[in-house]
């Protein structure tokens, strides 16, 4: 994973896409609460959102 995302970083670095790192932050943010609310009870509130 970590060797992944060394990686993923010496490819932006190098092609100058940079900004493809708040994008890819953004899309994991989104997915990691989609995961953790699936189960609670502020998943019809997260749901609106969408």
């Amino acid at each position: 994973m970590i060797e992944l995302l060394s990686d993923l970083w010496a490819y932006m670095r190098a092609r100058k896409k940079l900004w493809l790192a708040p994008v890819l932050f953004l899309l994991v943010a989104l997915g990691a609460l989609v995961v953790f609310a699936e189960g609670s009870a502020i998943a019809p509130f997260i749901y609106t959102l969408f």
